[in-house]
């Protein structure tokens, strides 16, 4: 893939010149941690007191780096995860370039996405699709809390020792799943806020037209969100900049794309920081450009998670299936939903 081997290339030179080593992912492992930090800690009482701890926290923030250090298993796997972190996007927001889909024109399914791209002669390997990524687990997000409250409610009214010992023992299995799959989401939603991992400017401005002169280093996206960011960013200062929760209105096909559309938009200030001089450790621009981007993610992965909480209190769950808000309210029994009928 052109885009994930000019990453690496470019960043195992800069890493050579920092003396750090090479890491291709959108904010390093610094930045990864934070955002998945930052959101469980700002996540109202409204969600399950497991996940209000600061172990919930620590364990999404590591969890947050998973999905690159997983990376370099192999075919299917690496195809199916690699394109996974990021969309190039033109700056009108067309995928690569003016006969991609428009960001706010995205089919249902990402099997109609690679067509259309195929269709239109653009290679998805090299566009990305972060959106899916994004929305793909937003979904399972859904299904783990829904299935983790019918296993709480059951676990709570069951008076037979056995089929309650179940339930805990499913419970704990649940809680487990959700702090990695929030973690995976985290990761996406943090791929999502670096600019230069929704935009066909993302290592430099590239052979475009540049009446800015903007820089065209292959170390500019690397260095930035890397080292960079370990050296002038605090979880801290992330947490304070963090944007109020939006969750009314929601519509999960518009959010994605309105939230990769804002980052896109964030790139033309990033260029123009990089030409002034910002990012270095002097210049107080690049540290709060930075902290505003990783707020920006952590404020999104902290409404979806609210979001997702919300929305699976009306989904059913299980086979056969049951409804949540039955099992909830003590209507529905809702044991071989849980473990099988067979």
């Amino acid at each position: 893939m052109k885009r994930i081997a000019l990453a690496l290339s470019a960043l195992t030179l800069g890493a050579a010149a920092l003396g750090v080593p090479a890491v291709v992912s959108a904010w390093g492992n610094t930045g990864h941690r934070m955002v998945g930090m930052a959101a469980v800690r700002a996540l109202p009482d409204e969600l399950p007191a497991f996940l209000r701890t600061p172990g919930a926290a620590a364990e999404v923030g590591e969890l947050s780096r998973e999905p690159d250090r997983t990376k370099g298993g192999g075919q299917p796997h690496d195809r199916e995860r690699d394109t996974a972190h990021f969309i190039d996007m033109d700056d009108d927001g067309h995928v690569l370039n003016g006969q991609g889909l428009s960001i706010d024109a995205l089919p249902v399914l990402k099997s109609e996405y690679d067509a259309a791209l195929a269709a239109a002669g653009i290679d998805v390997d090299d566009a990305g699709y972060l959106p899916y990524a994004i929305m793909d687990g937003y979904q399972q997000l859904v299904r783990d809390f829904a299935t983790w409250r019918v296993l709480n409610a059951a676990e709570a009214r069951e008076s037979d020792p056995g089929k309650r010992a179940w339930y805990r023992e499913d419970r704990l299995r649940r809680e487990a799943l959700i702090l990695r799959d929030m973690g995976y989401l985290s990761h996406y939603v943090g791929d999502g806020s670096q600019p230069l991992h929704t935009s066909i400017h993302y290592n430099g401005w590239g052979s475009y037209p540049n009446p800015e002169g903007f820089t065209n280093s292959r170390q500019t996206h690397g260095s930035f969100e890397g080292a960079f960011v370990r050296r002038t960013v605090r979880l801290d200062a992330v947490e304070a900049a963090m944007p109020a929760p939006r969750l009314d209105g929601f519509d999960l096909r518009l959010r994605v794309p309105a939230y990769l559309k804002a980052s896109l938009a964030e790139t033309i200030p990033f260029y123009r920081l990089e030409k002034a001089g910002g990012f270095v450790e002097t210049d107080a621009r690049g540290g709060t450009f930075a902290t505003a981007r990783l707020a920006a993610g952590a404020a999104e992965l902290r409404d979806l998670t609210v979001l997702a909480w919300r929305a699976s209190a009306e989904v059913s769950i299980g086979w056969p299936a049951v409804k949540v808000a039955e099992v909830e309210a003590g209507t529905a029994d809702p044991w071989l939903a849980m473990i099988g009928e067979d």
